[in-house]
């Protein structure tokens, strides 16, 4: 049994008003800044699990403005005020997986972000 089991974050970046580029440039800047941060254990874009037809094994396909991070439980609310000042006025979805149970929550302004981040830590910690 772990001491401390990770928690898996799924951050996705999901405003309407951007085209995919813009999604994309989204995700690789909170990806940099994100692997610089000691609390975090891994952070990598998400490969998606049903690449095009014809894709060659090596070209993985990854889903645009889509980040997975794992966090050990003891960092995780670090890592959820990092993302709030971060994340404050972005429309993302963001997924918290933990002791086997899945939280979902979509955020598009500060205020909802701060909830969403708010019920992620509650939701982490028990």
């Amino acid at each position: 049994m772990f001491e401390n089991p990770s928690i898996k974050l799924t951050i996705a970046f999901n405003d309407p008003d951007l085209d995919s580029e813009e999604l994309e440039e989204q995700a690789q800047n909170l990806l940099a800044q994100m692997r610089d941060l000691d609390e975090i254990e891994t952070v990598d874009r998400v490969l998606d699990p049903n690449p095009p037809e014809g894709n060659s094994p090596w070209g993985a396909t990854i889903l645009v403005g889509l980040l997975t991070a794992q966090v050990n439980k003891q960092n995780a609310q670090k890592v959820m005020g990092f993302l709030g000042d971060r994340l404050g006025n972005k429309a993302i979805e963001l997924e918290v997986e933990a002791n086997g149970k899945k939280l979902k929550v979509k955020a598009s302004s500060r205020e909802e972000l701060e909830a969403a981040i708010e019920a992620a830590q509650k939701f982490a910690a028990a």
